[in-house]
């Protein structure tokens, strides 16, 4: 099969499309064929800097398409059902293998390339909002990165949950964009900066709940800004800053809460993000929530499908289609 993959880490034109040995469906596995690869941040930070397991790499997350084998013990698939799967690696290719705990069966209704997008994106901000951000109606939340794969579905769920929604983007062409997903208030980090904005935004009192995939020097930022008992749960490192070392002072004195979060952790030592997620595509398939795709490359230009992403001019998700 086709792959895209890279033998040291680096920018993206150390992508080199070649064939590689086809995987297989071990025990407890699907096969598919993959029609469409969503790319997530994560990639590109692999990429740049990550662990290089066995070159050639094949990098990725995230990708779906139709099941061509299933491996023993393999019980809610078979052959011709169409799937989406998450793994550590191995999604920039034309095949992929995943665990059947990581992997959904796609909704009638939902196009294979909308499901590509959901459970990285869908999963992390369902639980960064209610399993660890706790947020209750009426709350008000502050979304970073608003733009990206997490923002677009934190925004939609924020709404839907009853909440007031802020978040921050580096456009106000992209922040006008998201009103219609459900912001109430953007913030153009560029412009403006978010933690005074968000404090003007709530006459001083700050937010209840951050979700924030941005790190580094935004992460200090999104402490000072919770509210009294706010609780900001850290995600990612989107900025590709420096990790920081965090002044927590005033957290205790105003029972604040800062949480990391890792959807792969939950997904290997629980059943209950799977149903959660599965219950995303249910809501897609409904209509009820929305994937944003912005733009689609063919497997062979990784390169400029991830130059493209780290342009930081995507307005929802980037693809790859072998």
């Amino acid at each position: 099969m086709k792959a895209a993959v890279y033998y040291e880490t680096g920018p993206p034109d150390v992508f080199r499309y070649e064939d590689v040995p086809d995987p297989v469906a071990g025990p407890g596995e699907i096969l598919i064929d993959v029609e469409a690869v969503s790319i997530e941040g994560g990639d590109t930070l692999n990429r740049l800097g990550g662990d290089l397991a066995r070159p050639p790499h094949v990098v990725g997350y995230q990708c779906a398409g139709t099941v061509a084998e299933v491996g023993a013990e393999v019980r809610g698939f078979a052959v011709g059902d169409r799937a989406v799967t998450v793994g550590l690696d191995g999604s920039h290719a034309e095949r992929r293998a995943a665990p059947e705990a990581f992997a959904w069966k796609i909704p009638d209704g939902v196009p294979t390339d909308e499901a590509a997008c959901v459970p990285v994106p869908f999963g992390t901000a369902d639980d960064c909002l209610f399993e660890f951000g706790r947020l209750q109606a009426g709350e008000t939340a502050l979304v970073h990165a608003g733009a990206g794969g997490v923002g677009i579905a934190a925004i939609q769920m924020a709404k839907r949950a009853g909440a007031r929604v802020l978040a921050t983007a580096s456009s106000d062409d992209r922040l006008e964009r998201l009103r219609d997903l459900g912001l109430d208030e953007g913030i153009n980090y560029r412009t403006h900066d978010f933690v005074a904005e968000a404090r003007r935004l709530t006459d001083g009192r700050g937010v209840d709940v951050v979700v924030d995939s941005v790190g580094g020097l935004t992460l200090q930022g999104s402490i000072n800004v919770l509210a009294y008992r706010g609780r900001c749960v850290t995600v990612g490192d989107a900025g590709r800053s420096a990790a920081e070392r965090l002044d927590i002072s005033t957290m205790r004195p105003n029972n604040q809460t800062l949480s990391g979060y890792f959807l792969g952790a939950e997904l290997l030592l629980s059943p209950r993000p799977h149903a959660m997620i599965a219950g995303h595509l249910a809501d897609i398939a409904r209509g009820e929530l929305k994937v944003v795709i912005d733009r689609t490359f063919p497997l062979s230009d990784a390169a400029g499908a991830h130059a493209y992403i780290e342009s930081r001019q995507a307005f929802g998700r980037v693809l790859l289609i072998p």
